[in-house]
């Protein structure tokens, strides 16, 4: 008896236009939004901070809190260059006292106005304009912690943006860097700062920096 022949199942048709089309999304990791899905727009430039680089961000600032549970309460916060808005909502969404979402693009803006809304988020303020003129208005040493996350082809922004932050750090501040390189230490004292904690991940460098101590008398 002959075998009968085998007939190859005919494969599944693709459907590139839908998942080309598919929606891109960041989560909320921790706090009282966790697991919220934030959208990522499809725009040039627009990098969100991976998950998984805010999750390690946020287990620097929880030790640096000193509270359980990864909060952050009574922090004061400026995220400069917001983007999505995903690392300035953790840190609301984990107690912050006050965070201001710094954003040029008006759809950005109009995004997470519409967020802030949707999840009752009293705590956050959403400013349409440059991010380091927005720390320049900042009182002197009133917060703990400034997000800088400018846009890797934009290298311009990067010093005006860390002498403001350093100028709006309160004593035991952080200034979160997210960049295409890794700071040299010697860059980064010639702007009073230190690095705390680096880690890369993929094309990102994340540093959490401190201002710099001063030298003995």
């Amino acid at each position: 008896m002959k075998p009968k022949s085998r007939t190859p199942a005919p494969a599944a048709p693709a459907k590139p236009d839908k998942l080309a089309k598919a929606p891109h999304f960041v989560r909320i990791i921790g706090g009282q939004w966790k697991r919220t899905r934030l959208a990522v727009a499809d725009k040039p430039g627009l990098r969100p901070t991976p998950d998984r680089v805010r999750e390690t961000l946020f287990n620097w600032l929880a030790s640096l809190a000193g509270v359980g549970g990864g909060e952050l309460p009574g922090w004061q916060c400026v995220d400069a260059f917001a983007g999505t808005g995903a690392i300035g909502l953790e840190a609301a969404s984990r107690g912050a006292a006050s965070v201001l979402l710094c954003e040029q693009d008006p759809a950005l803006v109009a995004q997470l106005q519409a967020l802030k809304t949707k999840l009752g988020a009293d705590a956050v303020r959403v400013e349409r304009g440059n991010g380091v003129t927005a720390l320049e208005r900042v009182p002197a040493g009133s917060l703990h912690a400034v997000f800088l996350d400018p846009p890797f082809e934009n290298p311009a922004l990067y010093e005006p943006a860390l002498r403001a932050a350093l100028r709006a750090l309160r004593p035991g501040g952080v200034v979160y860097l997210e960049a295409g390189r890794r700071w040299s230490d010697d860059e980064l004292a010639a702007l009073g700062l230190a690095v705390f904690r680096h880690l890369k991940a993929g094309a990102v460098h994340a540093h959490l920096l401190q201002a710099a101590a001063s030298p003995a008398a």
